[in-house]
């Protein structure tokens, strides 16, 4: 995945929140200062420094982060994560977005991690795919890779992915394939629902192969079957439970649409305190 500070557009984030602006920070002197801390209540692989650190400077470019975890560190529960300080209004008008982000990434990058876990030791990677929260793509399979999982296609335009409409469309599986060559350059892979359209797109040659919904015999007979000529990917139901096996039977990848599409916030708390001067 890219450098987050290459992606990374977090206007829309705060213009959404904010809108014609704080009218609620308002209410605190515009020269007030203070201080902050960010706790996690749960366990996590953290992920979205970049992210949380954009929004607060991006609001008060003097706002100053110091950061107690690392990037990809797994952290325990009750662990303080970073502190802030800076201008009051700015803490407060940027705490909602910051830690809406940094709480989905650090999510996304956790359950990676559990399912980068499950594979370890065998030669299978752990795949997310398309099914991510509209406006956090970049930001999702960031935080995939962050959690130690990898990137299918970004999106339509950086890979051809032909699937069932697809191959109606075109009238076959392996003259779908063949105007895919025609038209780009980059990776062709091609979904198959049965052992008789696998053999068909082994003879057509894409780049990968999509096995959906194969039971463990028909992914072992389609390892089998490809000898290591096309790579092979594994998807539809398999989550922590049977990952492993599947893993196991030797296809190349797995593709996990729960990594990005069902995630569950990381539970953090920003706890904001006033600096008084003498």
């Amino acid at each position: 995945m890219k450098d987050p500070l290459k992606i990374i557009d977090i206007k829309h984030f705060l213009d959404e929140d904010i809108g014609t602006g704080d009218i609620t920070a308002a209410i605190i002197p515009g020269d007030a200062h203070a201080q902050a801390e960010v706790v996690t209540r749960e366990g996590m692989i953290l992920c979205g420094q970049a992210w949380f650190d954009a929004i607060f400077k991006h609001l008060d470019a003097s706002v100053n982060i110091v950061w107690l975890a690392t990037e990809g560190e797994t952290v325990k529960k009750n662990t303080t994560l970073c502190k802030l300080s800076g201008l009051a209004r700015g803490l407060l008008t940027g705490e909602r977005t910051a830690l809406n982000l940094l709480q989905l990434l650090s999510a996304t990058a956790t359950v990676a991690r559990q399912y980068a876990d499950a594979v370890a030791g065998t030669s299978c990677k752990v795949l997310d795919t398309r099914k991510t929260i509209p406006g956090l793509r970049n930001a999702q399979k960031y935080a995939v890779a962050c959690g130690g999982c990898y990137n299918h296609r970004i999106g339509l335009y950086d890979g051809v992915l032909i699937k069932e409409n697809h191959i109606m469309a075109a009238g076959s599986i392996t003259r779908a394939i063949e105007m895919a060559r025609e038209l780009t350059t980059v990776t062709v892979e091609v979904e198959v629902e049965s052992m008789q359209e696998l053999i068909e797109a082994l003879a057509a040659k894409p780049d990968r192969i999509m096995l959906d919904n194969f039971s463990l015999e028909e992914l072992r007979a389609a390892v089998k079957l490809s000898a290591g000529a096309i790579k092979l990917e594994a998807s539809g139901n398999i989550d922590l439970d049977n990952i492993r096996t599947i893993a196991e039977t030797g296809v190349d990848f797995i593709s996990i649409g729960a990594l990005t599409k069902n995630v569950k916030a990381v539970d953090l708390s920003m706890r904001i305190k006033l600096v008084t001067h003498d």
